[in-house]
Formats: structure tokens, sequence, C-alpha cells
């Protein structure tokens, strides 16, 4: 068995991955070892159905060093007109290409081993069969720990009879000439995409039929734009959403509250949405969604024969359809454990839903504080949220983790400057001589995020 040295052995290519080698290579003087099961970067990328985008923009979205394509481009057509770009499957994962090879690898302190397999204890195996050992210095990064699954990685849960089509929504394109009807199982980001797509492409709104299990509460893109342009638009959201929580007397009086201020959204105003998995939509995509007449709410989908369907709450008679499946969890929940654990890092979120930030500021923090309870305390994991409650303990945790972040002046100068923070036009720039007044700025953020808190835990309290 041979071996390789290194200070880092990083598992998974993928985002979360990718982004944090990048910050570690250029705030460190560090040797890494990257593997990853694909033939490439960019992990669930990979894998994905061909139409898919990004819900966010582009300029909060891969590595910190490098531009996702062009940071100033605004669509000017289509139901993303006048928001910043948003790039698709196939451009992520030509970035990430374009990103080892030109930026990572020319450093000359980071060993790729695309198709290996990590089998534990610092052991690989290539794709020859090979065994290595690495030796690692420092840690180990699992990068896996937040492994998202897409469709086409897995069956699909619901059985069919003989004779009735079912796809993944990669299959989609390439299949959906052959039909005239679809049924869209799957209430989440990619039922959404799904639709989308067969709304954009021509078929009638009352052609498609959308199974969704649980509706869901939907991020607003107009408020999570970059630019000093929209800067004014994310401050009068945070202050929107700071005047919901302190007016609100209930949890479903916040949301009523949020939805009014248009900092959510939901498909139907008749249905209470008993799901939050931070998707962001525009208001054009909402309205196209809602032409969508035949969704069915009887939970999940179970058995397709060729003139019914059984789901868990009941039947519906059923005819000739093409069945697409957009049934996977998304986002995955396991428990949080400590990111810094002696010789291990293990990367979680730790601020709500933005999952590449969250990496490059755990290298941050790794590359930079010398103790592993002061890393901690900076990096505290934030579970990826599956109920509308959980929007209340994201609001509660992130404003958490912002107090314990001003205290540290080098640290907000990161924020600042970071690409991937996607509220970094939030808090202006102190020149230098005016730390003073820095001090004064932040201690009554801190203040008010504080008194946030106590009202979100007050609402908690109640639910």
């Amino acid at each position: 068995m041979t071996s390789i040295e290194a200070d880092y052995l990083v598992v998974g290519a993928g985002a979360m991955g990718m982004a944090f080698v990048d910050t570690l290579l250029a705030e460190s003087d560090a040797t890494i070892v990257l593997v990853d099961e694909n033939h490439q970067p960019g992990g669930h990328w990979n894998s994905v159905y061909p139409f898919v985008r990004l819900h966010q923009p582009s300029a909060y979205y891969g590595v910190n060093s490098h531009a996702l394509g062009n940071e100033d481009s605004v669509d000017r057509s289509g139901f993303n007109e006048g928001f910043f770009e948003l790039a698709s499957g196939h451009e992520v994962c030509a970035y990430y290409d374009q990103v080892m090879r030109n930026h990572m690898l020319p450093t000359g302190r980071l060993t790729y081993l695309p198709m290996t397999r990590y089998l534990g204890d610092g052991r690989i195996r290539t794709l020859d069969g090979r065994e290595q050992q690495v030796t690692v210095r420092r840690r180990t990064v699992d990068a896996t720990y937040l492994l998202t699954i897409v469709q086409s990685m897995r069956s699909a849960p619901f059985s069919v009879a003989d004779g009735i089509g079912v796809v993944a929504p990669n299959d989609l394109p390439r299949r959906a000439g052959d039909h005239d009807h679809f049924t869209v199982v799957g209430g989440g980001k990619t039922g959404m995409d799904c639709c989308l797509w067969l709304l954009r492409n021509g078929v009638p709104a009352q052609k498609v039929r959308w199974v969704k299990p649980r509706d869901s509460w939907l991020l607003n893109r107009a408020n999570i734009q970059p630019g000093a342009d929209f800067a004014w638009r994310l401050r009068a959201s945070m202050a929107a959403r700071m005047e919901a929580i302190a007016e609100a007397s209930s949890p479903d009086d916040l949301f009523r509250r949020l939805e009014a201020a248009e900092i959510l959204f939901r498909l139907d105003p008749s249905v209470e949405p008993t799901m939050y998995h931070c998707a962001i939509v525009s208001e054009r995509e909402l309205e196209h969604l809602r032409l969508i007449e035949d969704v069915v709410r009887l939970g999940h989908l179970e058995h397709v024969e060729h003139d019914r369907i059984r789901l868990r709450d009941g039947a519906l008679a059923a005819g000739p359809s093409l069945y697409v499946d957009c049934t996977t969890q998304g986002l995955p929940r396991p428990p949080s454990v400590p990111v810094f654990d002696g010789d291990r890092i293990t990367l979680q979120s730790v601020r709500s839903c933005q999952q590449v930030f969250s990496s490059a500021f755990i290298a941050h923090v790794e590359a930079t504080y010398g103790d592993d309870p002061t890393r901690n305390e900076l990096c505290v994991p934030i579970t990826h949220p599956d109920v509308p409650i959980d929007w209340l303990r994201h609001a509660m945790e992130d404003n958490t983790a912002t107090m314990r972040w001003v205290q540290d002046p080098e640290l907000m100068s990161w924020l600042q400057a970071a690409r991937l923070n996607a509220v970094r036009n939030l808090f202006p720039e102190f020149p230098p001589g005016k730390e003073r007044v820095r001090d004064r700025a932040m201690g009554a953020l801190a203040v008010a995020l504080t008194k946030t808190n106590g009202e979100l835990a007050a609402l908690m309290g109640g639910a």
C-alpha cells in the first residue's frame, strides 16, 4: 500500500468541499488531498436534471475567490427577469471544473483524486482498485455530511402498473414529446422546476397534475439580490422581518405578517403550508405555478394504476400521464455535531441554508483561530429546516451567530469582503479611524438582535 502525506484530507469535492478547499488554499500554506467518487468536481451537480438552475443568484454560489458567471448580469427575459442571473447546472459543473484546473491545482498544494472512494482511517481506493494510505498531519474534513441526493440517484418511492411511464426530471425533456399529460410528484424545488419547465415549453396548465404532499412557505427572490442597487431592498426586508416579529402575537400571526410584507410567499393563500425548505421563487414564477389548478393534496403517492392513483390519504381517478418523480428529500437533516472535533472537521451550515458560504467561513476560522473552543463558538451548526416553525428557529440562530461575529472586527472585515456572503451589503464599511463609530453601530445591532431573539423565543414558546 502506497502512502500520501498532507495537512488535510478532504472527503467530497461537491459545493461544500470545493468552497472549503478554495478558502484554505487562499488563506493558508496547507497541503490538501481531495478525494471524491465522481469523475469531476461538483458533487450532486453531476447528476442533476438538464434544465436545473440555482434558486439563488450566482453571485452567492461557488467558491469565494472566483465569480460564477458574470456577477453584474441581470436577466432580461424569463421568469427571473430583472434579477441577477441564476447559473444552470451545466454552468455550475463547468465552473467547478475550471476552478479546479485553472486555480486550485496550479497552487501545487492540492492533490485531487476523482473516482476515488474513502474507506475510513485515512485509507482510499482509486478506480484501478489500488488502496493508498493518506497520512494526515492536521485534520480529515468530511464534506459529505450534508450530501444531497437527487432523483436520478435512486428509484421512485411509489409503484406503478405495467406500461405506466415514470421518469426522473433528468429524462423529462427526452420523454415529454411522447405525452400530452404530466403528473409532477413532489412539492419542493424540483417539483416547481418541472412544472415551470412544462409551462415554459408550451404545455397547457390544464395538462399538468401536481401531487403535493405538503405546501411550502417560499422565500421572495427580490429580497436576496447582490449589489449596491439592491442593498436598500435587503435592509428594508430585514427591517420588515424585525417589525413583523415584534408585532406578532403567535407563529401563525407572524407568517401572515411576513406574507403581507412579501418576505414569504405561498402557492395558495387558502392552504396553510406545513413545510419550509428555504426554496426561493420570483413573483413571476409564482404567478405561473398558480396557473396549475389540478393540485392533489392527499399525502404521498403510493401506487399508480391505469385508471386510478392511490395516495396515503385517499384515491383519485387518473388517465394516461407521464409521472415525473420529484420526491427526494432535498436538504438533508442529519443531527448537528461539533464542526471542529480533534483531528476531524465536519462541514455543516453555520448560517441558514447557505452551505457554500458556511464551508468557506469554516475554512477561514480554521486558518485564523488557534483553538477549537473558539472555533466552535464561531461555527455553531444550524440544522436544515423542515417545518414552518424552523423559520423562527433559523432566524434566532442566525441572529445569535451574527452577535458572536460582530464582536470581532477582523472577522467582520472578512465577512464584508466575502463574495459568498449573501448579506455582505447589509453592514456599512467603516474606514480606518472610525473604530468608535463602528463599535457603537455593532453594539446597537447586538441590542436589536437580542431583543428580536427574545421575541422569537416567546413566539416559539407558545407554538
